[in-house]
């Protein structure tokens, strides 16, 4: 679970870096349709996730 955790706040980290360098990433380009607030909280969301799964799960080794 640590290891996902870790993937998605990567994820989540690199989809909120790449539209203010003028790019974007194929992987989520899907949740752009729904408007750019929605796809913005999808962003944070996944960001989120990842942060929570990530340092809930890193010392359960």
């Amino acid at each position: 679970m640590k290891e996902l955790g870790l993937g998605l706040l990567l994820l989540g980290l690199l989809s909120l870096i790449l539209p203010f360098l003028g790019m974007k990433s194929m992987l989520l380009t899907w949740i752009d349709q729904w408007g750019t607030t929605v796809a913005w909280a999808i962003r944070g969301g996944i960001t989120l996730l990842g942060l929570v799964l990530y340092l809930s799960y890193r010392n359960r080794d």
